[in-house]
């Protein structure tokens, strides 16, 4: 009796998931609690566990195909032989071994000459079989993703170094083949007017790839800002000396005390709580015909990845500490690159900060995350000419972009958001002592 491997409920919200790459080959044996197989969701990526010990002996669901939650994507064989399926093997295996009495007779008229020797039958047995076998075997030894990679970059496996275990080709190994062919020089076809190289063609191919839930629920909650709320941008810059001079001054004993580095996020997100304290309608959300405020910040931070933006959220950020932080987005951040956020760490969240500046962003206008009425956008530090009394002088700068939903939030109260981050920047000890 066979065991099945159901998609697990991962949220209120989450009706249907994506299936990734399965982590075994229908045939592997699986242990409980062993990440099986990676499931995508509108809102993190996970790994999916074996319910029990076995044998993987069907996979429902193949990478790219959707599931609903509860929906059998696998069985698994907990006898660990993979059941009938396994005794068939076992038979057929074991049947060339016993000698029939057909072979028996055949043999001793092959002594007497009255039918073709085993040479000569074997001779003409062995390539079609063997061409067989090979394929079979061959097929075995690729693994799922390298599978998907070499159908991706239209390869064959012929030619590709495998380093698996047992001989398998994996995914690494086909992305190191496609990386070490395009370093390689292409070779001169020359002309017959003074060996000019021939010119070649573009090609013109095109691929058709699904939108990853990531990508769906990122469209749809982008147009609905668009749509329902009343957008609108203020911009301010603020020099950022006497964060960098406190970062120099100190890096050395936060890292020693705290075991991170002394970011600008940690600056940052205590500005804008000092703000969002302060101007509390960007703090709130308008639900239905009701203001809702907040008498806590939860402070999103956006976090790119190769599958798309993810904002874990910082709970109660208003009594964090300038370490706490910085542990916090540290962890986040290597979590988000190999998709172990979680879900709860995704939700809610009453304000966004996000920082272009790292993809060297100079300006730009952000976009709400519905319900939330306000995001900050950070920009890249450029060392740009300031008037500082009567002179004109270098400082590192940088822009900031606040968006904000206009129903709820007036100008007035966006400038003067605005300008007490800048205030917070610009002279760090405000954040001290709460002036």
């Amino acid at each position: 009796m066979t065991i099945d491997v159901k998609v697990p409920a991962v949220g209120e919200s989450v009706t249907e998931v994506y299936i990734g790459e399965w982590r075994k080959s229908e045939g592997d044996d699986v242990r409980q609690d062993e990440e099986l197989v990676e499931l995508e969701s509108d809102k993190a990526t996970f790994d999916a566990p074996a319910p029990a010990t076995g044998v993987l002996v069907e996979i429902l669901k193949k990478a790219g195909d959707r599931a609903g939650v509860g929906e059998v994507i696998a069985r698994i064989d907990p006898s660990g032989d993979g059941g009938q399926a396994g005794e068939s093997k076992k038979s057929v295996a074991a049947e060339p071994k016993r000698k029939q009495p057909e072979k028996e007779k055949a043999d001793e008229k092959e002594r007497r000459g009255e039918q073709p020797t085993a040479e000569k039958r074997q001779k003409e047995d062995a390539q079609p079989r063997d061409e067989v076998e090979s394929e079979t075997e061959s097929e075995a030894r690729i693994m799922p993703a390298a599978r998907r990679a070499l159908d991706d970059y239209n390869l064959d496996a012929e030619g590709i170094e495998p380093t698996g275990p047992g001989g398998r080709l994996l995914k690494e190994d086909v992305l190191r083949h496609v990386q070490q062919e395009s370093k390689k020089e292409p070779r001169d076809e020359a002309k017959a007017d003074g060996g000019k190289p021939a010119a070649r063609e573009g090609t013109r191919e095109e691929k058709a790839v699904p939108l990853s839930p990531i990508r769906r629920t990122i469209g749809r909650r982008l147009v609905e800002a668009q749509k329902n709320a009343a957008l609108l941008t203020t911009f301010n810059e603020a020099d950022m000396s006497a964060v960098m001079s406190l970062r120099s001054k100190y890096r050395d004993a936060f890292q020693k005390k705290h075991n991170i580095k002394l970011g600008i996020m940690s600056f940052f997100v205590k500005a804008a709580v000092e703000a969002l304290q302060t101007i509390p309608e960007v703090n709130a959300e308008i639900r239905d015909d009701q203001i809702i405020y907040h008498n806590y910040c939860d402070v999103g931070i956006a976090i790119g990845v190769e599958k798309g933006l993810v904002v874990p959220v910082l709970k109660n950020a208003e009594a964090m500490s300038f370490a706490d932080v910085e542990l916090a987005i540290d962890d986040f951040a290597r979590r988000a690159q190999s998709n172990r956020l979680k879900i709860d760490e995704l939700r809610g969240g009453t304000f966004t900060i996000s920082n272009g500046g790292i993809y060297g962003s100079l300006l730009s206008t952000p976009i709400v995350n519905p319900p939330q009425s306000g995001v900050l956008g950070m920009h890249a530090i450029q060392e740009r000419p300031v008037v500082r009394d009567g002179q004109i002088v270098a400082r590192p700068m940088m822009y900031l972009a606040l968006s904000y939903d206009h129903r709820l939030v007036d100008g007035r109260e966006a400038v003067t958001f605005l300008r007490r981050i800048k205030e917070c920047i610009e002279d760090p000890a405000r954040l001290l002592i709460e002036v």
